[in-house]
C-alpha cells in the first residue's frame, strides 16, 4: 500500500507542532536537574531532525549529567519521550566553545569515528569523558589534528557496512561507559 503524500498545509501544520513541542520542553529544559553519572554527550552539528531527539532519550535512560549541542537548530523533541526536558542542554555556536568547557571542568574529551585508534571496549573510560558524535554525513566539524588531546575511539563492528546509525553509536557508547562505572552491569 503507497503511502499518501501530506499536503503542504499539513506538512506546515506538523511543523509548526514540532516547533512549539520544541519551546515547550526547551523552556523546561532549563529545570532539568543532571543524571546520576558524569559522562556528557557532545552532538557536534548534527541534523536537528534526525537523531538529536532520539540520543537525548538514551541520554536519559543511561543517566547523563548532560548534552552539548553544537549549532543545532530547533528539532522535534517527540521521538525522545521526554528525554529533551529531563537531560540539561547546554547550547554553544562552536565545538571550541564545549572543548573549553568540557576540558576546563577536567573532563576527558573522546571521538566517536569508524576509523578511531582505540577500541571503546578496550579502552578505559576516566569518570568524567565527553564523547563527541558528528554529523550523519560529514562527520565532525573540526579537524582532529586541532584537538591532540581528544583521542579517537571506534565501536568494534564485524560486518561490511562502514558505521552504525549515530543514535545507536551514541547508545551502545552510553551502555559501555555505565558497564564500566557500575561493576559491569
Amino acid at each position: 500500500m503507497l503511502r499518501q503524500r501530506k499536503s503542504k498545509r499539513e506538512r506546515r501544520e506538523s511543523r509548526d507542532q514540532a516547533l512549539l513541542r520544541y519551546t515547550k520542553q526547551r523552556q523546561r529544559n532549563l529545570l532539568a536537574t543532571p543524571g546520576p553519572h558524569p559522562f556528557i554527550v557532545v552532538l557536534d552539528h548534527m541534523k536537528a531532525g534526525f537523531n538529536v531527539a532520539k540520543i537525548f532519550r538514551s541520554a536519559e535512560v543511561f543517566g547523563a549529567h548532560e548534552v552539548h549541542l553544537i549549532n543545532i537548530g530547533p528539532f522535534d523533541p517527540a521521538p525522545g519521550k521526554g528525554g529533551f526536558k529531563k537531560v540539561p542542554a547546554r547550547f554553544f555556536e562552536s565545538f571550541a566553545e564545549s572543548h573549553h568547557e568540557l576540558t576546563s571542568r577536567g573532563y576527558q574529551v573522546f571521538m566517536l569515528r569508524a576509523d578511531g585508534e582505540c577500541s571503546l571496549t578496550a579502552t578505559k573510560l576516566p569518570e568524567k569523558s565527553a564523547f563527541v558524535l558528528g554529523h550523519e554525513e560529514w562527520g565532525h566539524s573540526f579537524e582532529p589534528e586541532e584537538y591532540p588531546d581528544i583521542r579517537g575511539i571506534s565501536i568494534p563492528q564485524f560486518g561490511v557496512i562502514e558505521s552504525l546509525n549515530v543514535a545507536v553509536a551514541a547508545s551502545v557508547t552510553m551502555y559501555e561507559y555505565i558497564r564500566q562505572h557500575n561493576g559491569g552491569i
